[in-house]
């Protein structure tokens, strides 16, 4: 009945859903920083997701299986609880919408390098040309920021490569197999975080602001990611992303009060025109 129903639902409406969320719960645990460590509203967002998963796709034999089906899932984890972490780091620090544009040099970069044609040359150029426009402008006293942005920009590369490695077999079993990784992502950020989270285990509002971010930036964004993956091509779904760092700036002005100069808006529309450009080279192969 669940498959029937998102089938019917074209798979670019999961994108925009994902989309509008991807940025809005980050944007609403950058206010709960005021209160708690950032590792610990980052543990707080991957824990309330985790649990979410858990009771809702039960992914326990999913560790039971062959190691060439368990070692993607193992490293997705990995990927979203190392991600998640030097994600906030950076926002804590940084406009949203600059880390947003920076998260997508890495794939950009990898499309180059991996087709060399003159489209995805001047799609790298374009990118690089606007992250160098951002650090330009926020590089004073942010320097620590930027190394959060830039690691986080490669994890968000690996993110969307495992990604889709776990949404082949369908967005049901892909769902189910990310509950796992979520698991997973819970065991690497607790170290990092369970210590910072604690004083939100006594306060209510806090931990119902944390169970709030937990599910608006990686229940709903991953769920959707997976639908819209197990139907889109690799090169389609990432043409879609060009629209994120736009978000991300529109959603760090409305909520976050995060005014762009002009030369930051110059610098994410040249990152969000390289995305597109270089996209759309890829989305005339077979994928």
């Amino acid at each position: 009945m669940q498959a029937r129903l998102t089938d019917r639902i074209p798979p670019h409406v999961f994108f925009f859903v994902s989309a509008a969320f991807h940025y809005l719960g980050p944007s609403f645990a950058v206010l709960l920083f005021a209160s708690l460590p950032v590792l610990g509203v980052a543990w707080l967002r991957i824990a309330s997701a985790a649990l979410v998963f858990a009771l809702w796709r039960r992914p326990w034999h999913y560790f039971l299986q062959p190691w060439a089906k368990l070692w993607p899932l193992l490293a997705l984890g990995l990927v979203l609880g190392l991600m998640n972490a030097f994600f906030y780091l950076a926002i804590a620090r940084l406009p949203l919408g600059t880390v947003g544009a920076i998260e997508f040099l890495g794939p950009i970069g990898l499309a180059a390098f991996g087709a060399r044609t003159p489209r995805n040359i001047t799609a790298l150029a374009l990118a690089v040309g606007g992250v160098w426009l951002l650090t330009e402008v926020r590089f004073g006293g942010q320097a620590l920021g930027f190394v959060f942005a830039f690691a986080n920009c490669a994890l968000f590369l690996l993110y969307v490569m495992l990604g889709h490695r776990v949404a082949r077999d369908g967005g049901a079993a892909g769902i189910a197999r990310l509950a796992a990784a979520m698991l997973v992502a819970l065991a690497v950020i607790t170290p990092l975080g369970l210590r910072g989270a604690l004083p939100a285990m006594s306060r209510l509002p806090l931990l119902l602001a944390g169970i709030g971010v937990g599910i608006s930036s990686s229940v709903i964004p991953y769920v959707c990611d997976q639908l819209a993956m197990a139907r889109l091509p690799q090169a389609t779904f990432a043409l879609l992303l060009s629209m994120l760092p736009a978000s991300a700036t529109l959603i760090g002005l409305v909520v976050l009060r995060q005014v762009p100069g002009l030369q930051e808006i110059a610098g994410i529309l040249l990152v969000a025109g390289g995305v597109a450009l270089h996209r759309q080279a890829a989305a005339g192969r077979s994928s």
